[in-house]
């Protein structure tokens, strides 16, 4: 994966391709359930997150590696080996993700394959194979820590809620992981930005690339936080119907305002297909 891009670019486009293709396959047809699906691969997910936090914290403390400064070392020291396949796992975990999006377009959720889901999918598999590319250690570990650390956090929630409404009283840290998210984002920069200022030699272009980016996910996930925690509900809302276990979720780009349905309380219209 990592000797050309062209096997990244190309899952890449097929994940677009199947952003255009999926909802019209499925537009005619009944949405799956997936429930068992999503359980496996929500822990599944959980498991190889804390193993890539588990072994970039390892590593980098064997590396005697710095939190404020620290250089791109190539050489083939046990410890710099180890760094390096653990962000290669890390960049392998972002084409995994497209997974979301696909069980999303599966169940017929296409409320939720929203642009920030898109944008955060799309560009990180992208972005990280040009990272283990040119910077597969050094300072790059600070971020890929941070975030495996928080997708734990993320998947776990994923899998529990999809183990069905009686775990529903148990998440409700849901918002919280939105707003650790928007934490990440700013340490990302202040870290980043704090290397700039010292002159630390790691790659100045991979520095300002990683600002940039930040910033478009705070306003990106900014955005999200308003409307679903902090924006006042319509008249109209107020007046309706309220979902069971209805509320607005978003971690990691997914727009997950999913009404929990109660057991049996379907619709009428056709059962979804079972797995």
């Amino acid at each position: 994966m990592m000797s050309s891009p062209l096997p990244t670019l190309a899952i890449s486009c097929l994940y677009l391709l199947f952003l255009w293709a999926g909802p019209r396959y499925m537009q005619d047809r009944q949405p799956f359930t997936l429930r068992k699906t999503l359980i496996v691969y929500n822990f599944s997910m959980v498991v190889l997150n804390f193993y890539i936090a588990k072994e970039l914290l390892l590593g980098s403390r064997a590396a005697g590696y710095s939190y404020l400064c620290q250089p791109v070392n190539y050489s083939n020291d046990v410890n710099e080996v180890r760094i390096a396949s653990a962000l290669w796992w890390y960049y392998i975990s972002k084409g995994v993700e497209f997974l979301d999006t696909v069980f999303f377009i599966m169940r017929k959720k296409f409320n939720q394959v929203s642009f920030l889901h898109v944008y955060h999918h799309c560009t990180m598999f992208i972005l990280w194979w040009i990272g283990i590319k040119w910077v597969p250690g050094g300072q790059s570990f600070f971020g890929a820590t941070i975030n495996s650390s928080i997708h734990v956090l993320m998947y776990g929630y994923y899998g529990l809620a999809a183990l069905g409404p009686q775990m529903q009283k148990y998440l409700w840290w849901k918002k919280y992981l939105t707003i650790i998210q928007m934490i990440q984002f700013h340490v990302t920069i202040g870290h980043a930005g704090h290397s700039l200022y010292t002159g630390c030699p790691f790659p100045a272009w991979m520095q300002w690339a990683l600002i940039g980016y930040a910033v478009t996910f705070i306003i990106l996930f900014a955005n999200f936080y308003y409307h679903a925690y902090r924006r006042k509900p319509s008249s109209a809302q107020k007046g309706g119907k309220p979902a069971v276990n209805g509320t607005s979720m978003v971690t990691n780009g997914h727009s997950k305002a999913e009404e929990v349905e109660d057991n049996g309380k379907r619709q009428k219209k056709g059962r979804a297909k079972r797995e």
